[in-house]
Parts: structure tokens; sequence; C-alpha cells
């Protein structure tokens, strides 16, 4: 068996996206190059750890269990990584962080960089998923620190409050429901939307919810993050969901913003993780700056 460290990341690169090119890509890998690991890795065991599909790629079960010890010895190199790093210069760790929409684009960014900037020996692997997936990865150890919604099922992780992180319903000034006091999410899906990227973690949330209530979202056009939603809404291209956040940054509201009277629309960000006090130490440090943030 001859497998690296670069090889065990590329596995669950692909794995986490999908599929092999984007799993290449994250990697910092040509595709030919990605294949040809994955392809050399198969041999050397004489089994495939990937069933091929139209759709992309899923683990055959001896992929699954791969994936765990990969997991495992990825976490252990890293912590050996980081006990290392004062007796040699130049070692760096990393985190990773999983987020959904809103923390990545709304809280982060500023404490990021800041964080970034006071540890020049750490390095930060942050990827955006619905707070269901960031939950299950964090049940998998495929991820240090995770930050959710509090609608999502967190058991068997430890939680602390992030931000209390509201949606409202936003609309131009001169919609029919302009004028209304207590709008509520099936008022809303009798119109169109402007929606964000179809991979958004919060436009999948948004989709999840309007099927819960055997609907769906009238979606006219999708926008790259939310001052683009937030622009069309404000020239009547239709309605959309968006975190309080972000209407509040916003430099001036040419749209009307109402309350959505809905409770998973009364939501608090919470950062997450399996066990806060196993994370290594270079995790326990982004987790302080975190919640000194929180």
């Amino acid at each position: 068996m001859h497998f690296d460290l670069t090889d065990l990341r590329l596995y669950l690169h692909i794995l986490d996206t999908g599929n092999i090119t984007a799993g290449a890509a994250r990697s910092h890998l040509s595709l030919a190059a990605a294949s040809a690991r994955i392809r050399a890795m198969e041999a050397s065991l004489g089994t495939e750890f990937l069933d091929r599909g139209r759709r992309g790629v899923t683990p055959t079960p001896a992929g699954k269990a791969l994936a765990h010890h990969a997991r495992i010895l990825l976490q252990q190199a890293e912590r050996m990584q980081q006990d290392l790093a004062d007796y040699a210069q130049g070692v760096k760790g990393q985190v990773r962080l999983l987020c959904n929409t809103t923390a990545i684009t709304e809280y982060l960014p500023e404490v990021l960089a800041d964080f970034l900037r006071q540890h020049p020996n750490l390095d930060i692997d942050l990827q955006e998923l619905p707070s269901a997936r960031i939950t299950h990865a964090l049940r998998q150890g495929a991820a240090d620190l995770g930050i959710v919604s509090d609608a999502v099922d967190t058991n068997g992780l430890q939680t602390l409050a992030f931000r209390d992180d509201p949606l409202v319903l936003i609309l131009p000034l001169d919609h029919p429901l302009a004028d209304a006091v207590d709008v509520t999410f099936a008022d809303s899906l009798r119109h169109d939307f402007v929606g964000l990227n179809v991979d958004s973690a919060l436009a999948v949330y948004l989709e999840e919810q309007a099927l819960h209530g055997g609907s769906r979202m009238q979606i006219r056009i999708r926008a790259d993050g939310f001052d683009g939603v937030m622009r069309m809404v404000a020239r009547g291209a239709g309605l959309a969901i968006v975190p309080l956040a972000a209407v509040e940054r916003a430099p001036a509201q040419s749209f009307k913003c109402l309350e959505l009277n809905e409770p998973w629309a009364r939501r608090t960000l919470q950062l997450c993780a399996r066990d806060f006090a196993a994370l290594p130490g270079y995790a326990k440090a982004l987790l302080q700056a975190l919640t000194a943030q929180a």
C-alpha cells in the first residue's frame, strides 16, 4: 500500500465535493494528476474506492473505510505538526472551518482576516455548506469547527452561541405585499423570487422550508451574493429572503424589509465541534477568536 498525505487529502476533497474535478481543484492538482493518483491508490490494493456515475462519485464500502482512516491519519498528522511548530521555523497548522452562507458573508471576513494576521503560522480551510451537512461532517471528524443555524440537530456535538441571525423578507417598494404587516413564508411563495446561487447553503435551506410546506419557490433569477440579490429586488425583479445583517449593511435601502413570521426565520448561529476541549491547539486559538466576537 503506497499512499501519502496528499493522496488522502485529495480523496477526502473528492468525497466532500462529489466529483474528481472539484476535488482536484481544491487540492491544487490538475484533473489528470488527481485521476492518476486515485487510480494508483486503487491499484495498490486491487479494489475500487469510488463508484463513478454521471452525476459524480460516491464511495464504495472500501472507500468509506478509507475515508474513516484517512480522516484519523490527517488529524494526527496535523496535531503532530502543531506540536512541532514551536521547534521548527515555517511549520504551519491548518484549521478546517465549515459555515453556512450568512456566517461566511456577514460575520467572518474581518474576524478571520484579523486572526490570520495575528497567527502567521496558521491557515484556515473555509468551506460553505448547509448546516445539516456541517453537523454530519463534524460527527465524522471531517472538520474542526462549524457554524450552523440552531434549527439543525446538533445531537452528539458541543455548541456555543455565536450570533443572532434573523432572516427577513425584502421586496420592491411597489410590491403587493409591501403594505402588509404580518407576512408568512406561505404568503410570499405566491410571488416570484430572486434567489442565491443554487449551491448556496441558504438557498438550499429555503428550498427545504418551501418543500416542507408542500410548495416550491418560484425563482426568476439567481444572484451571486446578498448584494446582488438586494440590488435586483430594489429594481423590481422579485422578493428575496436575506439575513437582517445583510440589509443593515446595505448602503441605502430602496426596498421594503419585513419581518418573516416563521419560527425558523428567527434563528441563532451556533459554534459547534465534537469536543471543544479535545481540539488541537490551533483550532482552540480560532475558537477563542470566534467566541470573543459572540
